[in-house]
């Protein structure tokens, strides 16, 4: 439980401030017993400089106990289904059709796994927004390995910029220093929250991430551009948007699936963090996409040319 986590960050860090006075206690004494100045100039130095090295172990040790990471989870029709558009245009179909988390936030949740799992973080918060039954999308994050999840429940759909927003006052909340999510959703396609945040925060950004390093208070983050690949350097706190190939998700085993269930969910709405979710844009008609004719085969180069030609008009 988060409370269990934070007396136990509580106690590591008396523990470690302990052993600190008590190694400044005795390096006191050393540079007392000592009697020529010559010595009691070395022992000065060596009480000063094994200071500064414990100073540094207690910040670095604190940074670590403090690391938060949020990470956004969508629920979306799943992958493998077929989209139906609704008989009056006016949408998707969503009933009886199965949903899932987004691909891309799936990425996002293995990465975050990893980084705590290499204890460069501490703890992980799962956020999703929409109706009731984002929650079994939070639980599926829960079985990968997140910590506990928020959940802002709204029954109609909220557009980038409100996420955004959302995510920025959970962010703020929390005071989480790390914040990883796909770098679009497979039903809408935006590809705008990442970038939304990282400005509504005034963080750095890192988007479409294929391979993320976490070094002290800085993030390597590799991305595929149009050239290749580009490396960025990132001062945490930042935002990461995730590519396809940063990590492959793990499965989520049957004992993790059961811990999951048991795992905190704090449910919220845009109400609680006052941020108005109004739609600014308005769907007039949605259509499926034309059919395709199907081929034909040809027996050579010529009809091939003369089909181009005389019935595409393409040459």
């Amino acid at each position: 439980m988060p409370g269990d986590r934070n007396n136990l960050n509580n106690l590591i860090r008396d523990i470690i401030s302990m052993t600190a006075g008590v190694l400044f206690h005795v390096y006191s004494r050393q540079t007392h017993n000592v009697d020529t100045n010559h010595s009691m100039c070395q022992c000065n130095v060596f009480y000063h400089r094994q200071r500064w090295i414990v100073a540094q172990f207690l910040s670095f040790c604190a940074r670590g106990l403090s690391m938060k990471v949020v990470v956004a989870v969508k629920r979306v029709i799943d992958y493998n289904v077929k989209i139906r558009v609704k008989s009056d245009q006016s949408g998707v179909e969503t009933d009886n059709v199965k949903m899932s988390m987004n691909p891309f936030d799936e990425i996002a949740v293995e990465e975050a796994v990893r980084l705590k799992e290499a204890g460069t973080i501490n703890e992980i918060i799962a956020v999703s927004i929409g109706p009731l039954q984002c929650q079994e999308t939070l639980r599926t994050a829960f079985a990968m390995g997140a910590d506990r999840g928020i959940h802002i429940l709204t029954e109609s759909p909220v557009e980038p910029l409100a996420v955004s927003k959302l995510l920025k006052k959970v962010t703020e909340e929390e005071k989480a220093r790390l914040v990883i999510l796909g770098k679009q959703a497979i039903d809408d396609d935006s590809n705008q929250c990442a970038q939304m945040l990282a400005g509504l925060l005034g963080w750095g950004q890192g988007t479409f991430a294929s391979e993320l390093k976490l070094l002290e208070n800085k993030i390597e983050v590799t991305r595929e551009v149009d050239g290749g690949l580009e490396t960025l350097w990132l001062n945490i706190p930042a935002v990461i948007s995730t590519d396809l190939r940063l990590n492959e998700p793990r499965y989520a085993s049957l004992p993790n699936i059961m811990k999951a269930k048991k795992k905190q969910i704090d449910q919220k709405t845009p109400a609680d963090y006052e941020i108005n979710t109004t739609a600014r844009i308005q769907t007039l008609k949605v259509e499926e996409p034309p059919t395709r004719e199907s081929g034909v085969k040809v027996a050579d180069v010529q009809e091939l040319v003369a089909k181009l030609r005389d019935e595409s008009g393409v040459i």
